[in-house]
Parts: C-alpha cells; sequence; structure tokens
C-alpha cells in the first residue's frame, strides 16, 4: 500500500484551478519531488498534503486513511520552507528542541535527541549559538534537524534550497540525499530546478497548469518525456515538428520538417501519419569534420552558427537541412579546454534511431 496518495484533488482559487484532477502515489521511503514552472500548482498542492489548504475535489489518503477531517497540526507531517522559520531569540539547541517541548518531553531525554539531530546535520558544535551567527546552508540544516527530530512520517519541503547560491545548493543536495536515506523518512520535494529534480528524487511528478503531465523515475522523465511540454522543460531538448511515415515496431520513420526522412523511438504507439515532434537531445548528437557511416544513424551536413562555452562543455548551434537550428553538446575534453568548432565551419552531424524520441501531439 502506497503510504501516502492523492485521488483526483482539485484546488480552485475563484476561477482558477490551481490544481485540476491530480493523481499520484508516494511510497514509504521515497525522495518523491513535485517539479514544475511558477504557477504549476506544486506548492498548492504540497500545502493541500500538510492540510494547510483543503481540496475542492478529491482525496488525500495517509495509510489509506482519509486526512479531510485531520487539522495540519495533527497530521504526522513536518514542513521546511525557504524561509527556514527560525525562532531567532533561541539557540540552534533550542530551535531544534522546539517540537519535542511541545509533546512535553522529558528533559533528559530531549537532551540526547537533540545531540543527535545535531550530529545528522554536522552542526555538533554549534547547539549554543543563535540563528543570526549562522550561514544560510546552517539555517537550512537547523530547518531539517528540527523537523526530523520527532520522526514524522512525511517531511515535506517547499523549495528550501532556492534561496542559497550555487555552490552551497548542489553541496545541500547531496547533504539532503544522504540524510534521507540515513533516517529513511518519506520527502515530498517541491522545486522549480530541473537539475536538482534529477539529482535528488526516487521520482518526479512533473506538473503543468495544475495536471500532473508526468510521473517517473528522473531517467524516465528525461529520456522518454510523455509530452511536449516534459521534453521541453526537462533539460535542453531540440523540438522539431514532424510527422509519422512507417512504423516496425517501436522504431518509427519520420518526416521531419526542414529535414526529411529520420528514424526515431516512438514511446507509446502510434499510426501511419500521426504529428508530434521529434525530440533529441543536444548530448546525443555526434558532430565530426568527417563524414561518418552507420547502419540506422541519421547523417546530415551543417553550419555551426554559434558557440557557448559553459566551462566542462561547449554548445553549438548548427543549421542543418532546410534552415534548421538545432543544439549539440560536446564536453571541453582536451587539454586547455580548447573548442573543436568555430562559427562558419562546415561539420557532419549524426546520432542513433535510439536517440531520437517521437512525442505525439495532444
Amino acid at each position: 500500500m502506497a503510504l501516502l496518495e492523492i485521488r483526483h484533488v482539485t484546488k480552485r482559487f475563484g476561477g482558477l484551478a490551481a490544481v485540476s484532477d491530480a493523481s499520484l502515489e508516494i511510497q514509504p521511503g521515497e525522495f518523491f519531488t513535485l517539479l514544475g514552472p511558477s504557477g504549476c500548482g506544486k506548492t498548492t498542492l504540497l500545502r493541500m498534503i500538510a492540510g494547510f489548504d483543503v481540496p475542492d475535489a478529491g482525496q488525500i489518503l495517509l495509510d489509506g486513511v482519509d486526512l479531510a477531517a485531520t487539522p495540519p497540526e495533527r497530521r504526522p507531517f513536518h514542513t521546511v520552507f525557504q524561509s527556514y522559520a527560525l525562532f531567532p531569540h533561541m539557540t540552534v539547541a533550542d530551535n531544534i528542541a522546539f517540537p519535542l517541548r511541545m509533546a512535553k518531553v522529558d528533559e533528559r531525554k530531549l537532551a540526547a535527541r537533540v545531540a543527535a539531530a545535531l550530529g545528522e546535520v554536522r552542526l555538533q558544535d554549534m547547539g549554543t549559538r543563535y540563528p543570526n551567527a549562522l550561514s544560510g546552508g546552517q539555517k537550512q540544516r537547523v530547518a531539517l534537524a528540527r523537523a526530523l527530530i520527532d520522526r514524522p512520517r512525511l517531511l515535506l519541503l517547499d523549495e528550501p534550497l532556492a534561496a542559497l547560491d550555487l555552490k552551497l545548493r548542489e553541496q545541500m543536495q547531496s547533504e539532503l540525499i544522504s540524510l534521507q536515506k540515513d533516517v529513511g523518512i518519506t520527502f515530498v520535494y517541491v522545486t522549480h530546478d530541473q537539475g536538482e529534480a534529477l539529482a535528488l528524487s526516487h521520482r518526479i511528478a512533473v506538473m503543468n497548469e495544475g495536471r500532473v503531465s508526468q510521473i517517473g523515475t528522473p531517467d524516465e522523465v528525461y529520456e522518454f518525456p510523455a509530452n511536449r511540454f516534459v521534453a521541453d522543460f526537462i533539460g535542453t531538448c531540440n523540438l522539431l515538428d514532424a510527422r509519422v511515415m512507417a512504423l516496425d515496431g517501436e522504431r518509427v520513420t519520420l518526416n521531419v520538417a526542414g529535414l526529411g526522412t529520420v528514424r526515431a523511438w516512438s514511446s507509446r504507439p502510434c499510426q501511419q501519419g500521426d504529428r508530434g515532434v521529434l525530440a533529441l537531445r543536444p548530448e546525443k548528437i555526434q558532430l565530426d569534420r568527417a563524414p561518418s557511416s552507420g547502419g540506422e544513424a541519421s547523417h546530415f551536413l551543417g553550419t555551426i552558427r554559434g558557440q557557448m562555452y559553459l566551462g566542462d562543455v561547449t554548445v553549438y548551434k548548427v543549421e542543418i537541412g532546410n534552415a534548421v537550428l538545432v543544439e549539440a553538446l560536446l564536453p571541453n575534453s582536451t587539454a586547455r579546454g580548447a573548442r573543436l568548432f568555430a562559427p562558419g565551419d562546415q561539420i557532419y552531424l549524426s546520432w542513433g534511431y535510439d536517440a531520437g524520441r517521437f512525442i505525439h501531439d495532444g
């Protein structure tokens, strides 16, 4: 049985449906992420799980029991916010101890549990400090320790790392993965950051305009997007208008606008004449100065029209076919990071049939 189940939940604010007929299941011990752009409904859904907002329709169940009659303070959940919400007049140790004191835990037991919680978030020597003496990352660790100290069934995290700089955010992502694994508590995490979701999650629910567009593991939503929105939102993707010309099981032969015949995979059954897009990730494209050969690979002659040097990789904008512009990505693996191509260079592009995905319209 799922630990938490969302059944056809809808929430409206006036005439706007912030969440529309959302359904998903979250398993015990899972790191589950709600991912989507601003305004897609992910935070509203999290607030309904916490009990801060009430659904207009549908059910939220914990262990199969409807939570509709359970107020927020009686749900075995805690929420960690981007703002940390620490008490400035309390020490780190007292902030962490607050939920236990509210539950009237014996002070002798409380001290040991606070010490253990400080160790879990690597703040062993900071229990006597006050929040104003902490860095952003340290404040976030205190908020996590306070939320976890009484071992809730669910930890709800609403964009908790958004206020941190890139380097610290990446460090905290690694720590969150280790912490969740160590404590074994189910995390439900909200973010608009695709890279963060891919790095942290066991599974991801991608949301758009109040609806759940796709649920899957990070590799599933990245490699096999269910629709144009998911393909475009998760990472970078070339999306080229296409029509199915022939089928061979999961393999399809496409007529791609401006390119002609291209072979690809289709993640769901389709028919001859179906329209959609060829989704092709930049890292799947090979660039060479000489033409290459390969059984079912697609091959095109192109011209470099632009490039972006990003340190570890360079992104090339390449014009191929009838004025079709695609992005290709190459690692900067040579000594001193020398870039291989320059604007105006003619080069050959190729990719295997299994690199492209045909996505239906609708």
